[in-house]
């Protein structure tokens, strides 16, 4: 049989050609390579023995298990690190620094007094406000490396600005809002130049871009399959992000116990980690090259249905879609004002495309999480103090989302995922983000409670937000609120990460950057939201917020479930439409 280059698809086994899904690995299998170290490529060589392609049988029986991760990903993640370090450790205290006053009797740099129930502050702004400014941030958060280089700069100038903004001269003279606003803009900038491309180049220096069959150690025969590898990185990616989230704890008590200066100045430090981290490792990373023409081609289609199907047709999708297709076209004898060189795109691309739609009509679940899991953040803030904190800062507990996703992640991705695999149980995507909706739901009762037992127990009744009553706060301790951070956490893994994988893996590799942007933009739009809805977020309306989304969580995850469950039933040789078609341009430093 002559020898060929065989790719496949990931999560499915289905055909590729040489190139298209990543590098093309010309080295020979060798079998002396330790069992998940397994790179194929040559079809005689996946005839026989260890590293040939599965059988159907072989799918429905072994083990799938993720191949060897490369060293430049786990670099990447220390630039994600670093960043989401800067990140949250500013944004962390946001909340405080814009919504509270300069606390009586505090060191001017927004420090309350040693032994007191009071919380830093600084512009003394209000709750509204600081929801305004702190999810605009978000919001403005919502190519690849070099675009990363850019944001990478942009950023460090907002981190600079911010410092000066808490400088307890500028706070005292009634002059840091303004270098305050300034500074979230930049930052918001810079964050949206890096986040978006990621987790897309850590997924691309994936090695393992083929189903093979391997023996482990302890003699268990397993396939080393794509889509476990891609998730298994996408899970270190997020364990990354939240080591780094964790920070927080450290600005929470700079605030508390220095002033906001400091607690704006340790993120920036370690956010100089990252142009250190970028040089070392950019000579090591395979880079795809940009795909600029797909955003083009989609435009061009969706206008040849609206105008040959309708608007009706379009949206029903199915069949419809054909008549998009440049092989139907030529047939009807093309496109009226059109020349001939304007159809741009292939008959596979436009079944990419509906593919694409059927992803992004989940991803339109997603602000409705993210609402819950970070939009309500600044009441939730409000509401730790308006508890007993005994010396604790009020938004200290919001680090335990952070702290539950670095213990969830690893018991997740090598413990759980693994055995589930192994006990031959399908915990599918749309499974996972079903469950992590319910999880969610669960937290925002909790904080219904929570907040319904401050109005009840604090000296101020239902206007607990600004009690300046005896202590001026609940009996009730600040560590009730632990459930309230942790739950959405473990929620985040099992939806974001599952979003950040089906973006990936599902997506057209045409497309793969612009739908992994669309999930992103999905946090933009509950930002949005929260915006918008921000104004009623007083007293004595704040159990509400939590009612409305806890019934909205639960209503999503019917509805995925019903209308989305058939994603995890796609035919392999759906998921593999266009994989055929070459992409030009791969660098990658193994081949130089």
């Amino acid at each position: 049989m002559a020898s060929q280059d065989v790719i496949i698809d990931y999560e499915t086994g289905g055909p590729d050609v040489k190139g298209v899904i990543g590098p093309d690995f010309k080295e020979p299998l060798d079998e002396k390579k330790e069992s998940l170290d397994v790179v194929v490529t040559e079809h005689d060589e996946l005839e026989e023995g260890i590293g040939r392609l599965p059988t159907d049988e072989e799918r429905d029986t072994l083990r799938l298990v993720a191949g060897k991760i490369p060293w430049a990903a786990y670099l990447i993640c220390l630039v994600e690190f670093a960043e989401r370090a800067s990140y949250y450790g500013c944004t962390g205290v946001f909340a405080n620094y814009i919504q509270r006053p300069l606390p009586r009797g505090g060191n001017g740099a927004g420090a309350p007094p040693v032994g007191t129930q009071e919380t830093a502050g600084a512009l003394g702004m209000g709750l509204v406000a600081a929801t305004g400014l702190t999810k605009t941030f978000t919001f403005l958060a919502g190519v690849a490396f070099k675009t990363i280089c850019i944001g990478t700069v942009i950023g460090a100038v907002g981190h600079i600005i911010l410092v000066v903004a808490a400088i307890p001269s500028v706070i005292a003279g009634g002059h840091a809002v303004a270098p305050f606003i300034i500074s979230i803009l930049l930052l918001a900038l810079g964050t949206g130049y890096i986040k978006s491309c990621i987790a897309p180049i850590i997924a691309d220096q994936s090695v393992i871009k083929v189903q093979s069959v391997s023996t482990l150690p302890s003699g268990e025969k397993v396939i080393i399959d794509p889509g476990s590898t891609i998730q298994s990185m996408l899970m270190i990616y997020y364990w990354a992000v939240n080591v780094g989230a964790f920070f927080a704890v450290a600005t929470s008590y700079s605030e508390k116990r220095i002033g906001f200066w400091l607690a704006y100045l340790l993120p920036g430090i370690l956010y100089m980690l990252m142009p250190i981290v970028l040089v070392i490792v950019y000579p090591k990373l395979v880079r795809l090259p940009p795909q600029g023409s797909v955003v083009l081609d989609s435009f061009k289609v969706f206008r040849t249905l609206f105008s040959r199907a309708g608007f009706a047709g379009m949206l029903k999708g199915g069949e419809n879609w054909n008549v998009a297709k440049p092989s139907n076209i030529e047939a009807a004898g093309g496109l009226k004002n059109k020349n001939t060189g304007w159809v741009t795109w292939d008959d596979d691309f436009v079944d990419e495309l509906k593919r694409t739609i059927v992803a992004c009509k989940l991803f339109l679940f997603l602000p409705i999480f993210s609402i819950a899991d970070d939009g309500i953040s600044t009441i939730q803030n409000n509401q730790g103090a308006s508890l007993t904190t005994n010396g604790a800062p009020n938004d200290l507990l919001g680090n335990f989302n952070s702290l539950t996703i670095i213990f969830a992640v690893p018991l997740l991705n090598f413990v759980i995922y693994p055995w589930l695999r192994k006990m031959g149980i399908n915990f599918s995507p749309i499974r996972r983000i079903v469950f992590g909706f319910l999880v969610a739901a669960v937290a925002m009762v909790i904080g219904a409670i929570i907040q319904w037992r401050i109005y009840k127990t604090s000296p101020c009744g239902y206007y607990a937000s600004d009690c300046s009553i005896g202590t001026g706060v609940s009996p009730i301790s600040v560590w009730v609120q632990i459930p309230l951070y942790s739950l959405p956490a473990l929620a985040e893994v099992f939806i974001n990460v599952t979003s950040y994988e089906i973006a990936y893996t599902r997506a057209p590799q045409r497309m793969k950057g612009v739908v992994f942007a669309i999930v992103l933009f999905m946090s933009a739009i509950s930002s949005a939201i929260t915006l918008a809805i921000s104004p009623s977020f007083v007293d004595p309306n704040l159990i509400w917020p939590f009612v409305g989304l806890a019934a909205g969580l639960v209503l999503c995850a019917i509805i995925i479930y019903l209308f989305f469950h058939k994603m995890d039933e796609e035919e392999a040789s759906v998921l593999a439409i266009g994989t055929t078609r070459k992409i030009e341009g791969i660098i990658d430093p193994e081949k130089k």
